[in-house]
Formats: C-alpha cells, sequence, structure tokens
C-alpha cells in the first residue's frame, strides 16, 4: 500500500488524466459528432502513456531493452506521445476552423511538424533525449492554430455563452499549457544551470493540473449546441 501511495505522490498528475477521461466518457452526448469526437480515446492513450512512462522509469520489469545503457529510459514514450498528440490537436483545429486559408494554415503546419520531427532524428536519439527542437516547434505551430481558432470566434455572433462551448475550455487549458511547454523544455535541455536550481519543472506540472482541469471543466458545462 505504501509503495501504491508512493508512486502516486511520485506521479500526481496520473490521476487527473483517469479522472478527466470518466467525465469527458459521461459528458460524451455533448460532443460525440463534433471534432472532438476522438476525445476519450486520447485521453485515455495520455493515461496509458503516462502510466508506461512511470513504471518503466520505476521498475525493471517494465523496460523495454535488457541493454543497461537504455536502463529507466522512458522518453521513447514521450517521443511518441509528443508526435501523436500535435497531430491529434492540428486533426481538431483543422476540422473546427471555418475559412479556408485557415485550415490550409494548419495543414501546413502539420506537415511541418512532422518534417521537425523527422529531422531531429538525424540529430537526436529518440530512445536517449527528447526530440525538444522538434517539440518546441509544433508548439508554436499549435499556438498558431488557436490564435486562428480565437480570431475566427471575435468575429462570429452567438447567442450561446462561451462558457458553455467545451472548445473554449479545451483551447484555453492548450493555450496554457502549450506557453509554458516549450519554455521549459529549452530550459531543461539548453540551460541545466537554471533547471537544477530552481523548480521549472513544477511549472509545466501544474500547466498540467490547469489544462485538464480546463477539460474536466469544459466537458461538464458542455452544451452541444454551444460548440464551435
Amino acid at each position: 500500500m505504501k509503495e501504491f501511495y508512493d508512486f502516486l505522490i511520485d506521479n500526481y498528475t496520473i490521476p487527473i488524466y483517469l479522472v478527466t477521461w470518466i467525465v469527458v466518457v459521461l459528458r460524451y452526448r455533448t460532443y460525440y459528432d463534433t471534432p472532438l469526437q476522438y476525445f476519450p480515446i486520447f485521453i485515455m492513450y495520455t493515461f496509458l502513456s503516462e502510466m508506461l512512462a512511470a513504471l518503466i522509469l520505476r521498475y525493471e520489469e517494465f523496460q523495454f531493452f535488457s541493454d543497461d545503457s537504455y536502463s529507466n529510459y522512458n522518453v521513447i514514450v514521450y517521443n511518441i506521445y509528443a508526435l501523436v498528440s500535435f497531430l491529434f490537436y492540428y486533426y481538431i483545429y483543422w476540422h473546427v476552423l471555418k475559412v479556408k486559408k485557415h485550415k490550409a494554415w494548419v495543414l501546413y503546419g502539420a506537415f511541418i511538424s512532422i518534417l521537425a520531427f523527422m529531422v531531429s532524428l538525424f540529430f537526436q536519439n529518440p530512445f536517449h533525449v527528447s526530440l525538444y527542437y522538434a517539440d518546441i516547434i509544433s508548439s508554436f505551430i499549435l499556438l498558431f492554430s488557436i490564435g486562428l481558432y480565437i480570431k475566427e470566434k471575435r468575429f462570429e455572433q452567438s447567442s450561446y455563452s462561451q462558457i458553455h462551448n467545451t472548445m473554449f475550455w479545451t483551447s484555453m487549458g492548450l493555450a496554457v499549457f502549450y506557453t509554458c511547454f516549450p519554455i521549459v523544455y529549452f530550459i531543461v535541455h539548453e540551460i541545466p544551470k537554471i533547471y537544477l536550481e530552481y523548480p521549472i519543472f513544477q511549472i509545466l506540472m501544474i500547466a498540467v493540473v490547469f489544462m485538464y482541469s480546463s477539460f474536466i471543466i469544459g466537458a461538464i458545462a458542455g452544451r452541444r449546441k454551444a460548440f464551435r
């Protein structure tokens, strides 16, 4: 029991993913035919990826390789997850946006993101280090996509409050997290002295909690007719 408690303390964001999944499943009827229709699958994928990464780091039984040089390396799980998550979010905004040139820009951004990950493979070993240059580029592309969505919403008339728009809460959570994410990752990998002296990574964990809390609020407050 104590070992399980210690595991949760060390990985306190994991229960949030599970709670989020439960909420978005229970509220699925409010967005089942929207671009967020695959959200429950993605949240479960996030939960399982985080669980696997944590188990790899904590227990030898979950190691992918017997080679000691790869001991406790769970970074490959995060590298795969990063690419999948960025493409998933691009997919959402490509469908949500209405202006054709905005949709085209998101599509171009997705291709640039994929290219960034492919190029990173020539300079970084995905089993040993995060492909953080690709992560940073992809984060800016996602923030740009969110900006396009906000721009369209500014000039759109609606009789429904944004409080009941699930996409509003989703975008707010993503915007906060992916504003912090590239900054923290750059500091962690390029200025490790600051990372070691200050609790920089905790900022990212707080951003994770905020993002998934936004997802939960959006699922609970969301109304089908207010979605957009």
